[in-house]
């Protein structure tokens, strides 16, 4: 019997939905605090350690001596001490499936919500208030925008399928890996180097990795060249963004808008100035937050620990940084 460890505090129906994915020959437990103590206790007899947003420290991969694979659930291992992981021979790999298509519906969910007044409109109904003319002056739709993709990886591209049929005007993206011209004539976008994107784009998405190069990528100069009718979508990471800077350009109009799915800390302290302004639409971290995701992601996650079992290399294994 393979003992695998989920490195989180679940309520118990998602729990259910972990437990539903389960193969046989492996038994599951999951964290009962999300205390120090609780995940080295709980790590010490793990065969697999399921990770989400727990820190898998050099500390708490020495308490595991049996562990064969730390896989986590999510496509960023920026919370995993790869380098001490790769020391002690142990592979770190991800979970791509099951995140795409949650997180490109969640940036049109953002999007919408910002040019539709939604939390404006909502509330003052809620509030006895009737807004049908007064949100109109600025109100927008999709069609007819410019998109501008940060990152044209699989939710990068997933975003932009979903984007053509709301009849854009022109999709720009920026990749540090820019594929062949047959692919962009494929996807229908068009390059452009980072900050000519920002000065022309009307709707910026960030869909790239946190690594030491993206970190507070976004900043007060980019978002400088951002124009006063621009929004910003961040579903990636938040430490992309520089979130001091965001704030002044929201309150001075710098930009018109944010959506925001991932903070710098999560979850956000409540005194966190972003939380106060009406032109920020927030949700905590859910844009892959489906049941529909989670089976998906589950079901490849046993897949990959069970390959492990079997004596194979996991698969989407992450590559110690050189």
């Amino acid at each position: 019997m393979h003992k695998v460890v989920y490195l989180q505090v679940l309520p118990p129906a998602v729990l259910e939905i972990v437990r539903s994915q389960l193969p046989s020959g492996f038994e599951l437990e999951a964290l009962q605090e999300p205390s120090r103590d609780e995940v080295l206790r709980r790590v010490g007899d793990a065969d697999f350690l399921l990770v989400a947003t727990t820190a898998m420290t050099e500390e708490v991969i020495a308490a595991a001596p049996r562990l064969k694979l730390i896989q986590h659930q999510g496509v960023g291992c920026d919370n995993v001490d790869v380098e001490a992981a790769t020391r002690r021979g142990i592979p770190v790999a991800l979970t791509p499936e099951g995140t795409t298509v949650g997180v490109a519906e969640h940036v049109f969910l953002l999007i919408l919500a910002l040019y539709k007044q939604l939390r404006t409109a909502e509330g003052a109904l809620r509030r006895g208030e009737w807004l049908q003319w007064a949100l109109r002056p600025r109100s927008y739709e999709i069609s007819g925008k410019r998109l501008g993709v940060v990152g044209l990886g699989r939710i990068g591209q997933a975003v932009v399928k979903r984007a053509q049929a709301f009849d854009v005007a022109e999709i720009l993206y920026y990749d540090v890996v820019r594929p062949c011209p047959e692919a962009e004539q494929e996807l229908g976008v068009a390059f452009r180097s980072f900050h000519d994107l920002l000065r022309r784009a009307d709707i910026i998405t960030l869909h790239t990795p946190l690594t030491e190069d993206t970190r507070g990528m976004v900043g007060a100069g980019e978002l400088a060249l951002m124009g006063e009718q621009a929004i910003l979508i961040n579903t990636a990471r938040g430490a992309l963004v520089d979130e001091q800077a965001l704030y002044y350009a929201l309150v001075t109009g710098q930009i018109a808008g944010a959506g925001l799915d991932v903070f710098a800390s999560e979850p956000p302290s409540p005194d966190n100035p972003l939380l106060t302004l009406d032109n920020v639409v927030l949700t905590p971290h859910i844009a892959a937050g489906t049941r529909d995701a989670l089976q998906a992601k589950m079901a490849a996650a046993f897949a990959n620990m069970l390959r492990v079992a079997q004596g194979k290399s996991p698969i989407h294994q992450v590559a110690p940084a050189p």
